[in-house]
């Protein structure tokens, strides 16, 4: 048989990755919200989780996970038009005191995660909600395909 392809692009550092899986877990057990990891935009950029909720919202959660990270990374404002909520995740080591007061905060580890500030609501206008979801539609159909399907990529 052959190896199944990696859902994960492996560019997430471990800490990441952990954070990651936390914030996934809570935002599907808390929330009921599908979450999809590594989402291309449209306008280029790469959403680290974006999460679907129950009435059809949409957050985006970038994760960050070291000082450094957040420091050199400043394309985050560029997520924002295709949300109705942007959080910053974090892992538990991380001061939450370098992530702007005005946006929404998880911290997450490998198990779970917790909101410590809810992102404002921003809603996304109806024509981008549509195009939003037929891509996540799309891209969960297509991930799916190459998992059941992986030779033919």
């Amino acid at each position: 048989m052959a190896e199944l392809p990696k859902i994960v692009d492996l560019r997430q550092s471990p800490t990441a990755l952990r954070v990651q899986r936390g914030v996934m877990r809570f935002l599907r057990n808390a929330h009921d919200f599908c979450c999809y990891a590594e989402v291309p935009l449209s306008n280029g950029r790469r959403a680290d989780v974006l999460a679907l909720g129950p009435r059809g919202e949409i957050w985006i959660v970038e994760i960050k996970s070291s000082l450094v990270d957040f420091q050199v990374d400043r394309k985050w404002p560029d997520y924002k038009d295709f949300c109705d909520r942007f959080f910053f995740a974090k892992p538990p080591e991380l001061d939450p005191d370098i992530f702007p007061d005005d946006e929404g905060l998880m911290v997450g580890d490998g198990h779970d995660a917790a909101i410590l500030r809810m992102g404002r609501e921003s809603a996304l206008a109806p024509a981008r909600r549509k195009a939003m979801l037929l891509k996540l539609a799309r891209l969960g159909a297509d991930r799916i395909h190459v998992l059941m399907d992986p030779q033919d990529l």
